[in-house]
């Protein structure tokens, strides 16, 4: 009768607890992360054209695949990544849940053993005994207390329970929720397996058959090493003398400021011990004017977070530095920046705030580098220019038209650089992507 009475108790209590859905923020914020990479994929895959024949459009199109099987790889990692990351709030709910149970379990034997003994004293003349038959007024006052008390003990003792069991229902369908996370992303992950085989299939097909055409492969990197040795000529030219502008342009500043102190020391009739410093620093320690060294500090805190100099999808086809082409013999590419595929009607963009040093043509293409203090980014392969030398550029500013190559399905590509006065950097490490 006493169990029975405990079971329908509890059971009420149970059923006016109201149910609502509870979302993982770790779910979210994965499937936040994810989903840009998963954006990107599918916006690059439309960038990838059919294979034409001949030796150059081949290459560019082994380009743009490697380029294509990279970003499903870093995907991939990424999914290997949240899954184990799953993995660890999975075994922390778990343990969790244990805790719960046990301390509801506790709660609950607490709680029959106060609802056994209100149901042995459950009559108002018991209670009132218990409290009359007190030898002298301070101990009815104190049993009266202790009634009180009990009665709420025992309500409190329900409350807790309530709670308890609302807890371990949320932490219950929390659990269910990154169970069924983790077997959604087991199965992407399965299926981007599949389509990177396939891409890898398609790419081992590509370079075979370049391989059948040695002689031609040969050729057209070697033109493209030309057209590349050419740009550099000019990029560095303009660099060295865009340097010496700047070295001018500190050291005129840096005179200014001496000739000011000195007025002004001459004014009070003193000299000091900073004008001593100014006058045995040789001028040519000047390389950055003020705002130059403010901007480039501003640049450098920004690594990592600068912005794609490439409006819209893309893929990077070329990555920095000198590489071997897999699969293909004797072909070894040097490139001193990165060459971003995007679609037609690609904009460039600056990549931070700065002033253009440099507009020039080549090969009847567009060509800007930008000074950001003592770094300088270059944009090349542009079929137009809306800016020109001296003018200011803010961050993500369009400043010109990557070109389109009609004879080669609308192949659009910007090859971009990044240098530290006369020093070749890396991008990749400084773009957020």
């Amino acid at each position: 009768m006493m169990k029975r009475f405990f079971v329908i108790l509890i059971s009420c209590l149970w059923l006016a607890v109201p149910l609502f859905a509870q979302s993982n923020k770790l779910i979210r914020e994965l499937e936040s992360k994810r989903g840009a990479l998963q954006k990107q994929i599918a916006e690059s895959e439309s960038i990838l054209k059919d294979t034409k024949k001949d030796v150059g459009s081949q290459l560019n199109s082994l380009a743009v695949l490697t380029g294509q099987i990279e970003e499903r790889k870093r995907y991939i990692m990424a999914i290997n990544n949240d899954v184990e990351a799953i993995q660890r709030e999975l075994t922390s709910l778990e343990r969790q849940l244990h805790g719960l149970e046990k301390d509801l379990k506790d709660k609950k034997k607490k709680y029959e053993a106060s609802v056994q003994y209100l149901y042995k004293n459950k009559s108002i003349e018991e209670k009132l005994m218990f409290i009359f038959s007190a030898r002298n007024l301070g101990q009815t006052y104190r049993r009266m207390r202790y009634v009180r008390e009990y009665a709420t003990y025992q309500r409190l003792q329900g409350e807790e329970i309530l709670k308890k069991q609302e807890q371990i229902r949320k932490k219950k369908a929390e659990l269910q929720q990154v169970k069924a996370a983790k077997e959604n992303l087991l199965q992407e992950r399965e299926s981007e397996k599949v389509k990177l085989e396939e891409q890898e299939k398609e790419k081992r097909t590509l370079v075979t058959n370049l391989q059948k055409k040695q002689k031609g492969l040969q050729n057209e990197i070697n033109k493209k090493r030309r057209e590349a040795n050419q740009l550099n000529a000019r990029i560095d030219k303009l660099i060295a003398e865009e340097i010496e502008r700047a070295r001018k342009r500190a050291q005129e500043e840096a005179r200014r400021e001496a000739a000011a102190r000195k007025k002004e020391e001459n004014k009070e009739g003193k000299s000091t011990a900073t004008e001593t410093a100014a006058k045995s620093k040789p001028l040519e320690a000047y390389t950055m004017s003020k705002a130059d060294r403010e901007l480039s500090g501003n640049f450098a805190a920004n690594r990592g977070k600068l912005p794609m100099p490439i409006s819209g999808a893309y893929i990077i086809t070329s990555r920095y530095g000198q590489y071997a082409v897999e699969g293909l013999r004797n072909v070894k590419l040097d490139n001193k920046g990165i060459d971003i595929q995007g679609k037609p009607g690609a904009q460039a963009r600056a990549i931070f705030d700065g002033k253009v040093a440099a507009v020039f043509q080549l090969n009847g293409l567009f060509n800007i580098l930008i000074r950001h203090g003592n770094y300088i980014s270059v944009y090349c392969n542009l079929s137009s220019a809306s800016v020109k030398a001296g003018d200011t550029v803010k961050t993500k500013q369009s400043i010109g038209q990557v070109f389109s190559d009609g004879t080669d399905n609308g192949r659009t590509v910007l090859h971009f650089q990044l240098r530290r006065e006369k020093e070749k950097l890396n991008p990749e490490p400084w773009l957020n992507r």
